[in-house]
């Protein structure tokens, strides 16, 4: 079951964001393999964020799935994520790969940011039971 959790500083109060968890949900299951029925999205907005030492519209999101997560399947999640903040909340998305076992990525023009972490729970190895 993926999971995709977005905490943000843009205010959400009065904002429809219905059409929103349509799409992003829509576009999760299909580029992870998975029913729309199991993917998890939660929107947290109106919440202090300080980014480059500034409190410029921001936004961080983390992504955990269960297998299904390839290096193209994480480019494709932070391209189509970042383009649906964008169309949605006027968060603007710029890629620049930071880590790579755990794909960090920062998305940012000034004057927004966006961080996306995909996490793939199967990617990780087993602990050693010694």
């Amino acid at each position: 079951m993926p999971c995709l959790y977005i905490t943000t500083n843009v205010n959400m109060e009065g904002v429809d964001t219905d059409p929103f968890y349509l799409e992003v949900t829509k576009a999760v299951a299909s580029i992870v393999g998975r029913p729309q029925n199991l993917v998890m999205v939660v929107l947290k907005g109106s919440i202090e964020i300080v980014f480059g030492g500034n409190k410029e519209a921001a936004a961080y999101a983390e992504i955990v799935s269960m297998g299904g997560i390839t290096k193209q399947v994480k480019r494709q999640l932070i391209a189509t994520v970042g383009s649906i903040l964008h169309s949605h909340f006027s968060i603007r998305v710029f890629v620049l790969p930071i880590h790579h076992y755990i794909e960090l990525i920062s998305l940012s023009i000034n004057p927004t940011h966006f961080i996306l972490k995909v996490f793939d729970m199967q990617a990780l190895p087993l602990p050693s039971k010694l």
